[in-house]
């Protein structure tokens, strides 16, 4: 398999079959998606990231082509599944960047097993306290959207979306719209595993140095990275990029920006080295 094309693939793991989608060789580095999308939204910058290193984006459980489980999900089911592939694909350690959701996941994944994260990247990650599970608790406000038999829900999704991306977004907003429409998913379900998250109680295990990435337009994520960088207090190394003009789908939109910033932190730190806060 060379750099120059993403292949895709299903591991048989003990939640069913997962789907990912890779590209290059070398130290791995594996990508974590926001809900309710799938793989496709690191279609850009897989490429980007493939040269020298082994970047594998998955379908977390229950999104996209992943084996889909009853709900309630939670963070930490998302994240045994992420540890799952990894063993299925007999990979021991990793470089882990999350988006949104993917964030909060790579968060439970770093915290509960530090030996396998070598260095994390978290990107509009939001800031799972308290605070946050009590104004999310009537809902997550977007991707809510009853199916409906005249299809109004489609319009819903769309709509809901629409405010937050770049314009014109159609073409952002249809891939969103095809992994929200993805069968036995609940678009919203993601949003409330967030919501059910105690972040406050898992962030300070975490070891490995961290990246954190904000969009500067993203009215929703960028207020919650200086609360990230206060708490995460088990590490030695934090810094933290901000993208201007990236709104919430960071990953598409920006790709080339997200790749300069995560190439530019993974060149710069080597576990097992003495790590400097900055």
């Amino acid at each position: 398999m060379g750099p120059t094309s993403i292949r895709r693939g299903y591991a048989d793991t003990p939640f069913g079959q997962l789907h990912y989608a890779e590209q290059g060789r070398g130290r791995p580095l594996l990508l974590l998606h926001q809900t309710p999308r799938s793989w496709d939204e690191f279609r850009e910058l897989i490429p980007l990231l493939a040269e020298g290193r082994r970047v594998i984006a998955m379908d977390m459980i229950g999104f996209g082509a992943s084996a889909k489980v009853p709900g309630p999900h939670t963070i930490e089911l998302f994240a045994a599944g992420a540890l799952a592939l990894l063993d299925a694909l007999g990979i021991d350690r990793t470089d882990l960047l999350g988006h949104h959701t993917g964030g909060a996941v790579a968060v439970e994944v770093a915290a509960g097993a530090p030996h396998r994260v070598d260095r994390l990247i978290l990107s509009s990650t939001p800031w799972a306290d308290s605070h946050y599970r009590a104004s999310h608790a009537d809902g997550p406000g977007v991707d809510d959207a009853a199916p409906s038999p005249d299809g109004a829900h489609v319009r819903m999704l769309w709509d809901l979306r629409r405010p937050y991306y770049p314009q014109p977004a159609t073409d952002l907003l249809g891939r969103f719209l095809h992994d929200a429409l993805t069968p036995g998913l609940d678009p919203a379900e993601g949003h409330r595993a967030c919501a059910r998250y105690y972040m406050e109680d898992k962030i300070g295990l975490i070891t490995a140095p961290v990246l954190l990435l904000g969009a500067a337009a993203d009215p929703f994520a960028l207020p919650q990275l200086e609360p990230m960088r206060r708490n995460l207090t088990g590490t030695e190394r934090v810094s933290s990029v901000v993208i201007e003009g990236g709104t919430i789908p960071l990953m598409e939109q920006k790709a080339p920006e997200v790749a300069a910033a995560v190439a530019e932190f993974l060149s710069a730190t080597t576990a097992g080295t003495p790590r400097q806060r900055r």
